[in-house]
């Protein structure tokens, strides 16, 4: 299984345009992040997790020709905002996009993209197929998705295991229950918003002592804030098996 990091940043803390701090104005590619959002790729089975406002852009930069389901951790914006770009892909495949998320997510998307679940449809509105999920695994294709509910301050977010392999973003607290869904994962996943304390976020301290706590082989930290500091320096420190995600990392599980 491929796995390709469409985003690795965030719209929390982002600066004015005008902003002068190191990492704004870093020439390093991997300080460039678009907002978090995954492609997973099996022999049968094409999806993302999440489309933000920066859907579109990650689609055209990765040439994603095909894209079978869309999969939501939760209903804030920055991780729902692209969903009517789906359109290219109903028009290129001949079919709705099949989007699995729970049921406070699914009212959530028809609020804001009334026009797309209207029973009159206006020609070229995104085709969407719905598909409700709760706490238990369901399958795309060839894969069976494991869902693991995370707190995000009081918003239960869903994070997902793909076999080996653990996404999950925005979250601050994960029950031992949920812990143990992890365990076992060769790759996870795994939001560290910046040094300081969060209301709703791991800090780098947090999200790297639950790696160590759960002994994964390598922990990728996504959902990065410019506050974080710049890539090269902050993975200095890291310690052995944790690294930071960047956009366009490809990694094969």
């Amino acid at each position: 299984m491929k796995v390709t990091f469409l985003g690795t940043g965030t719209s929390q803390g982002v600066p004015v345009i005008t902003c002068e701090c190191t990492v704004c104005k870093s020439l390093d590619f991997r300080d460039k992040r678009l907002r978090s959002s995954v492609l997973i790729q099996s022999d049968e089975a094409h999806f993302v997790i999440d489309t933000g406002p920066d859907f579109r852009t990650q689609m055209l930069r990765e040439k994603v020709a095909r894209l079978d389901a869309i999969v939501f951790t939760h209903e804030h914006k920055d991780h729902t905002a692209g969903l009517d770009d789906v359109r290219a892909f109903n028009f290129k495949q001949k079919k709705d996009m099949p989007v699995f998320a729970r049921k406070k997510v699914i009212e959530q998307l028809k609020m804001e993209f009334g026009y797309a679940f209207s029973p009159i449809k206006y020609p070229g509105v995104p085709q969407i197929a719905i598909h409700e999920i709760d706490n238990v695994p369901f399958k795309i294709n060839d894969c069976t998705v494991t869902p693991i509910e995370v707190m995000h301050h009081k918003l239960p977010v869903f994070g997902f295991r793909i076999g080996d392999f653990t996404y999950i973003t925005d979250a601050n607290h994960i029950s031992d229950v949920e812990m143990e869904k992890i365990r076992g994962s060769k790759v996870l996943v795994l939001n560290a918003l910046q040094k300081e304390d969060h209301i709703s976020h791991f800090t780098l301290e947090e999200a790297i002592g639950i790696a160590a706590e759960l002994n994964v082989e390598k922990t990728y930290l996504t959902h990065i804030s410019h506050r974080l500091g710049k890539h090269a320096a902050v993975e200095e420190n890291l310690p052995d098996g944790v690294l930071l995600a960047y956009d366009g990392l490809q990694i094969t599980v």
